[in-house]
């Protein structure tokens, strides 16, 4: 193994146990019959590409699932990748809509195999099936028809603002872009438990 390899290699398995409890164990178990793949396939995705700062970690984990529906794989790819998927700022909701995105590209047959799956993953990893909504799905829901309890400077930012633009950053978290005539009014980040937004703050743009 190259000097290269070698360094992608424990870079990878670094960060792959960041990620997963008992990570560096589990490959180990893994590619125990042939642990020069694991070698490769690690500092690969999790040496390489994993650092590479074009996607943030949710993207690329979303991404690298809907690549694994498309290909059937079921196995180990999908257990791995919904771990790391999950560590990395999906919320469980949006796994399960990246596998419905994906039966539209890459066939029902396969999303089917991969739903029957995450029947098992989710129910071992101790998550609710069927997951609650995304954060974004109850975020958009919040904009669309505030609460009367909603605090009175969110209010007034959305009912002044012709559009949002709503963006989840992680499996609790989603920043709304409020625009008024094509100018940024404001921005509200929200946090999210469950089906329930649990807090909103609010940011102006500049005068």
């Amino acid at each position: 193994m190259t000097d290269e390899v070698d360094k992608l290699n424990r870079r990878g398995r670094a960060n792959f146990a960041e990620l997963v409890e008992g990570g560096e164990q589990r490959l180990d178990a893994l590619f125990q019959t042939i642990p020069a793949l694991g070698e490769l396939a690690v500092g690969t995705v999790y040496g390489h590409l994993h650092e590479r700062p074009g996607l943030d970690p949710r993207i690329r984990e979303a991404a690298t699932l809907a690549a694994i529906v498309a290909a059937g794989m079921v196995g180990p790819p999908l257990s791995v990748h919904l771990k790391t998927g999950l560590a990395s700022g999906l919320a469980p909701g949006e796994v399960t809509e990246v596998v419905l995105q994906s039966a539209a590209f890459a066939g029902f047959p396969r999303a089917v195999s991969a739903a029957d799956q995450l029947n098992r993953l989710f129910a071992d990893a101790g998550l609710a099936s069927p997951p609650a909504r995304t954060p974004r799905e109850v975020v958009l829901e919040f904009c669309v028809a505030p609460p009367e309890d909603a605090e009175p400077d969110v209010l007034a930012l959305l009912t002044e603002v012709s559009r949002v633009a709503a963006t989840a950053t992680g499996p609790d978290r989603v920043l709304v872009e409020c625009f008024g005539d094509d100018a940024l009014d404001g921005v509200l980040v929200f946090r999210v438990e469950g089906e329930n937004v649990v807090e909103v703050a609010v940011y102006r743009q500049a005068d």
